[in-house]
């Protein structure tokens, strides 16, 4: 072998017992954060199980109204978090503000008096009136539109920095203007139909107008300030409209007994925001469902409860998927034919 040669293999040597001794390092490496990582987590899991089995948790929940989205959602909260904690590890003080914002700031009020853990605060007035009653208290939302407008943060980055987060229940409003679309395209007026006191349904309204505006709609607000002008409002949005539009609205569906009776004798179709809404008075709905809205919601609790996880930092969760649904005896009455799509809500005689 040559001198140049011999040099060669030399330096080639000693390449290949460098990287050996560098793949032994990581390795090494690897091995104790893995190992690290694993005791952080069994520590976590020993010292939240202690934390269970050494407390009763109590928790508040501020329900706006009594209607099927909202109780789905409290529901399915209480349902998820007792899986979660055990039977017997927390107790629920569940409070109805029929449907009275100034009944919200009472009960939240009385929640942060009792000095509870946490505070569920069902639909946005619910989680403006624990937002407002308490700096220190974890509040998490549900059944909430947009959180940045119903706290009052312009540059909202999708958590809010403080005592507050939750889960969000707003279907994607493209996909609402395009399904509205999809069963109407020959129409030329929509009626928004709306209740003016909720901060959220304004924003869906001002979210979804231009989407129908560019399918070319000549779109037309109608707005209620309580239940004691709906009649007369949907009376003239049924006169002057070939079709309405209802958001996640939770005056409107506290009150679609009325609704319904107008448009179905002016045979005006009604799209909804969501599945209660359509249940009560519309033919079709892009649909969440709330009571897992309110698991999820029940997930981040314990979260904060147990893993003493930062609720200002926590991000607001959306709904996983969404269901295009109708109502089928509407649909008949009205000489709707749906695509295949879209799937049938249950009625109360068939469930």
């Amino acid at each position: 072998m040559t001198k140049t040669k011999r040099i060669f293999a030399g330096v080639l040597a000693a390449l290949m017992m460098t990287f050996a001794l560098v793949g032994c390092s990581s390795t090494a490496t690897t091995d104790t954060q893995s190992t690290g990582t694993a005791s952080t987590a069994a520590t976590q899991d020993t010292a939240g199980k202690e934390k269970i089995e050494n407390k009763t948790f109590s928790i508040g929940v501020c329900q706006l109204v009594q209607h099927d989205a909202l109780d789905a959602a409290t529901k399915g909260f209480q349902d998820k978090l007792t899986e979660l904690l055990g039977e017997g590890n927390v107790t629920f003080d569940v409070q109805n503000a029929q449907g009275d914002s100034a009944n919200c700031t009472t009960i939240c009020n009385q929640f942060v008096s009792g000095n509870v853990d946490l505070i569920m605060a069902n639909a946005t007035p619910a989680l403006q009136a624990a937002y407002t009653a308490t700096e220190t208290i974890p509040v998490l939302g549900t059944s909430v539109t947009d959180y940045g407008t119903a706290l009052d943060i312009k540059d909202w980055t999708g958590h809010s920095g403080s005592n507050v987060s939750g889960t969000c229940d707003l279907a994607p409003l493209d996909k609402q203007a395009e399904m509205l679309h999809e069963l109407f395209p020959d129409k030329k007026t929509v009626g928004l139909l709306y209740c003016s006191a909720e901060a959220n349904s304004k924003y869906q309204i001002d979210t979804i107008t231009p989407y129908l505006t560019a399918y070319d709609y000549e779109v037309k607000e109608y707005t209620f300030s309580d239940s004691n002008d709906i009649a007369a409002v949907v009376t003239t949005a049924c006169d002057e409209c070939e079709v309405l539009y209802v958001p996640t609205d939770n005056t409107a569906a506290s009150n679609t007994g009325i609704i319904d009776n107008i448009a179905a004798a002016k045979n005006i179709p009604i799209v909804a925001g969501e599945e209660s809404i359509c249940a009560g008075c519309g033919i079709a709905t892009l649909s969440i469902d709330y009571y897992d809205l309110g698991t999820a919601t029940a997930e981040m609790a314990y979260e904060i409860l147990v893993n003493d996880a930062k609720v200002g930092e926590m991000d607001v969760r959306y709904a996983p998927a969404t269901t295009k649904k109708y109502d089928a005896a509407r649909c008949e009455a009205l000489g709707i034919t749906v695509p295949e799509d879209y799937v049938a809500i249950e009625t109360a005689s068939e469930e």
